[in-house]
């Protein structure tokens, strides 16, 4: 048994102290998985401390035949998700209209932001961008597979999918990234070649 097992058995019976050495080892990585999920800082601080709130509320249930990581990181995905869909839902589900019946036009709130603008350039930034743009379970299996390095499988049984269903959402996520992605490139020349144009000749 090694260390981080010994801290979940004591942490099952009740144990705070090994509680938070578990949380001390994993609030890195379950806070870059909100962060990338969500988007913002403060929203992804909020998601993290609800991860180990219901970790804990839930170590009863945790399976020590299973990776804790993968466990853990699991309820932040299911967190996350749930929060953009309840996001998305609120803001869109209905057409707004003022008092005389005419539609409004809602801000779109997943849009850059002219401070992300500014550095679009640099490919993390740009990669960040398009993920906002996936669903939020397409989303939370690309990030689980690129930056944590996660098999079909344990994506899979992380988001309560089948491996074949991952390897769908997967497939078109990717293809969905790669068309934003050359739309991005086409936009970023045309944008070029128009300033080009414009710049006054010496």
């Amino acid at each position: 048994m090694n260390e981080e097992q010994s801290w979940v058995m004591q942490a099952q019976k009740g144990n705070d102290e090994a509680f938070t050495n578990l949380v001390e080892t994993y609030q890195k990585p379950v806070f870059n998985l909100c962060y990338r999920m969500l988007g913002e800082h403060e929203l992804a601080e909020d998601a993290a401390q609800e991860t180990f709130l219901r970790a804990y509320q839930n170590l009863y249930r945790y399976d020590q035949k299973r990776p804790f990581a993968t466990w853990l990181l699991s309820i932040a995905a299911h967190y996350c998700i749930d929060r953009l869909r309840r996001r998305k839902f609120s803001m869109f589900s209905i057409d707004a209209e003022d008092e005389e019946g005419n539609s409004i036009d809602l801000p779109d709130f997943d849009a850059p932001n002219p401070e992300s603008e500014s550095i679009k350039g640099q490919n993390k930034d740009r990669v960040h961008n398009l993920l906002k743009d996936l669903d939020a379970t397409d989303r939370a299996a690309i990030i689980m597979r690129y930056w944590y390095d996660y098999s079909e499988k344990e994506i899979a049984e992380s988001l309560s999918l089948s491996v074949s269903a991952v390897k769908s959402r997967m497939h078109r996520a990717r293809k969905e990234m790669a068309t934003l992605w050359q739309e991005q490139e086409d936009d970023l020349t045309a944008e070029m070649e128009r300033r080009h144009y414009e710049s006054p000749a010496f």
